[in-house]
């Protein structure tokens, strides 16, 4: 079967992950303007609504565990319908969806580790402030970059290792410590670094998947995420059982929000926007979501950045969206 040679987007916490081989974007540059300024606004969109799911996930006041599960139950209602949009017909969604025998053991492992690093981001939220913790989980390329070379033996571009070295710098700066070390500082709350340290392995987790992808054939379109959110809907129920469900009611309004807008819909509008825009540019592009991220917590959450922290979200993200393009220029 045909090898992936990368993926499409990143996969962060919440980002679908896309082989590369099975994105339309490699035919993007072939479109009208018009219609990649509509790609252009879908993708920004659904990444928009992603930086968003820390409200719901406050509102919801359940465990990390449940609202899991519930984004799981509730994304796999939203994105059964658009495949089975997609494909116009029932009878069509079941070829849609079906990865073969070979690969099913590969994609419910890579299903489990998305889990995984979903439940460790609801967790780390809970610690640090939720635009915080979308940065740390961007570093999800620098953990792909180090695995492909002790895992799989790839050779690193010299501009791609300054552009690491730059964004750890970043990193570090972004997680708050010199804000902690300064004399006026203050220490942050009970619990950061233990927040810090969740969201460090979550984007771990991404970043597996995304390697070990490589090494399957071509999937059919957002069926990863399906069969993700099908394996987490199937096992985590015991979740909820064991914590108590929520109140009918509010709660459950916003759960659901996070399964239906913060999945089935973001997915849907980033896949199309995808299907519109040349690789570079997604790679790009897909910074709106740390970015909404950073202004709800401010609006919201009143949880404002200070000056290093902000200095080193911006010098992490520029290095990585560099040698993310670096990286593209050279397929």
């Amino acid at each position: 079967s045909a090898r992936l040679q990368s993926s499409s987007t990143r996969s962060t916490t919440s980002a679908p992950v896309v082989p590369a081989s099975a994105s339309p974007a490699a035919v993007a540059h072939a479109l009208p303007d018009a219609r990649r300024l509509e790609g252009w606004i879908t993708f920004v969109l659904g990444n928009a609504l992603l930086g968003t799911i820390g409200v719901f996930v406050d509102k919801a006041q359940a465990a990390p565990l449940t609202v899991t599960w519930f984004r799981c139950a509730f994304g796999l209602v939203g994105i059964t319908l658009w495949m089975a949009w997609r494909h116009r017909l029932w009878s069509g969604l079941w070829q849609g969806l079906w990865v073969g025998r070979a690969a099913l053991p590969w994609v419910l492992l890579l299903s489990g580790l998305m889990l995984a690093s979903w439940w460790l981001f609801f967790t780390a939220i809970q610690q640090v402030p939720t635009g915080v913790a979308v940065v740390l989980f961007h570093v999800q390329p620098l953990w792909v970059l180090l695995l492909g070379a002790w895992w799989l033996k790839e050779a690193v571009p010299r501009q791609r290792a300054v552009s690491v070295l730059v964004a750890m710098a970043g990193l570090v700066l972004a997680t708050g410590v010199a804000q902690g070390l300064a004399p006026s500082g203050g220490s942050h709350a009970p619990g950061y670094w233990v927040g810090i340290g969740l969201c460090l392995i979550g984007a771990l987790c991404t970043a597996t998947v995304t390697v070990v992808a490589k090494r399957l054939g071509a999937l059919p379109l957002g069926a990863l995420a399906w069969w993700q959110c099908a394996l987490g809907a199937a096992v985590l129920w015991v979740a909820p059982v064991g914590h108590g469900w929520p109140v009918w009611g509010v709660s459950w309004a916003w759960l659901a929000g996070l399964g239906l807008i913060h999945t089935g819909l973001a997915y849907t509008l980033m896949y199309a926007g995808m299907a519109r825009l040349a690789t570079a540019r997604v790679a790009v592009l897909q910074f709106a979501y740390p970015a909404v991220a950073i202004v709800v917590d401010w609006l919201y959450f009143q949880h404002i950045l200070g000056g290093w922290q902000m200095a080193g979200v911006v010098l992490m993200l520029g290095a990585i969206g560099a040698g993310e393009r670096s990286a593209r220029r050279h397929r």
